[in-house]
């Protein structure tokens, strides 16, 4: 027997416990003794409470099977049985359906699975992540899918993801249930949004005599003419105004420029994806031989520019009468002298308010944007 004594405020705490093993022939019986005493007048009327626990054997077994119920499964509701899936998935396609029973037989074979499919990368192959990029990387058949990553968990019954899968699955694409920390080291820790696919890199596509501008030819053609645009923020951006004011192409320096990656792909919302994005080596080259053909070529400048040859204008009093290129320069240093050289006309975009120094610019994507609506819209009034 023990007896411990504690002391508490105004009060004396005496907790004695007693452990008795019994053996009756097989029988082996455990019994707990605990006589708690407060103080009081009469702590002598207070009788030991004896409690059975049972068989040393049954409860080591009800125990362990009481932490057996008591673990999270981990379950995939996605991935169970038709039979067992819950009344509020009844949206999601039986060819999906069949397709997750495919690839997963049980939960004791994916985490081997996964495993396999996380190390099966190629120098060939990118990470696009996303949506819309993914969605769009399916459709568009620019790029070579080889696998698509989905965020296990209650993510996956969202309609936007059960629409990327059943891409996949139409197209012959492996689909692969992943955790969410597998999903953020693939896309670096950007917003994949639950989805991961793995394809074949975008490259800047080259100028052939084959290569028409794409487009009503009725009207007059709008190129956009990017150099040296090094973030790919920015450069995703500028492609997603591009695409839904209607450029009819976007043209991009090679050299000093971001590659055409995944981060530029869910910077446009997609839009790289639908968009072709023509290179040149040699920028200067290709304006002259456009000015020939009886283009215009429209330069951008500051609001505060210094004198120029060439006029310089409001962006608003521009008319597009003839196929025009508008050039963007890079962050930072705007156009290249020898771009500035080529060009016809100059524009800028006014101020609403004096501006102090060091905000006195705009972000070359919102620049876009409002050069592109400006020129479109004039193009639309002149029809």
């Amino acid at each position: 027997m023990w007896i411990f004594s504690i002391p508490f405020p105004n009060r004396l705490l005496y907790v004695s416990s007693k452990s008795l093993l019994s053996r009756v022939g097989s029988q082996v019986a455990c019994y707990h003794l605990t006589a708690p005493l407060w103080h009081s007048e009469d702590s002598s009327s207070i009788k030991p409470e004896v409690r059975r626990v049972g068989r040393l054997s049954d409860a080591w077994q009800h125990r362990e099977r009481s932490v057996q119920s008591k673990e999270p499964k981990n379950e995939i509701p996605i991935l169970q049985k038709p039979s067992q899936r819950m009344r509020g998935d009844r949206r999601v396609s039986s060819e999906l359906r069949k397709l997750c029973l495919d690839d997963f037989h049980s939960d004791r074979e994916r985490p081997q699975r996964q495993k396999s499919t996380m190390n099966s990368k190629s120098e060939d192959y990118e990470i696009v992540f996303g949506i819309s990029p993914c969605i769009l990387a399916l459709t568009q058949g620019r790029r070579r899918a080889k696998k698509l990553f989905v965020k296990e968990g209650e993510a996956s019954h969202r309609d936007s993801v059960i629409r990327v899968c059943e891409e996949a699955h139409k197209r012959g694409v492996q689909v692969h249930r992943v955790s969410k920390r597998d999903l953020d080291k693939m896309s670096s820790g950007r917003v994949h949004q639950g989805v991961c696919l793995q394809a074949s890199t975008l490259s800047y596509l080259t100028e052939t005599k084959e290569s028409a501008p794409r487009g009503n030819l009725s009207t007059l053609p709008l190129w956009l003419v990017l150099e040296k645009i090094q973030d790919p923020m920015n450069l995703g951006a500028v492609l997603r105004s591009a695409y839904f004011l209607g450029v009819d192409r976007v043209v991009s320096s090679l050299r000093d420029s971001c590659p055409l990656s995944p981060v530029v792909s869910k910077a446009s919302s997609g839009a790289l994806e639908v968009m072709e994005v023509y290179g040149y080596e040699n920028l200067e080259e290709m304006l002259r031989l456009k000015v020939k053909q009886g283009w215009e070529v429209v330069g951008t400048v500051g609001a505060e520019v210094e004198e120029s040859p060439v006029p310089v204008s409001k962006c608003s009093d521009f008319k597009m009468t003839k196929p025009t290129l508008l050039l963007m320069g890079g962050e930072g240093e705007g156009l290249s002298k020898e771009l500035l050289s080529v060009c016809q006309t100059l524009l800028t975009i006014p101020a609403g308010r004096e501006l102090f120094p060091g905000v006195e610019s705009l972000n070359v994507s919102v620049a876009a944007g409002i050069l592109l609506h400006s020129l479109l819209f004039s193009r639309r009034s002149s029809r």
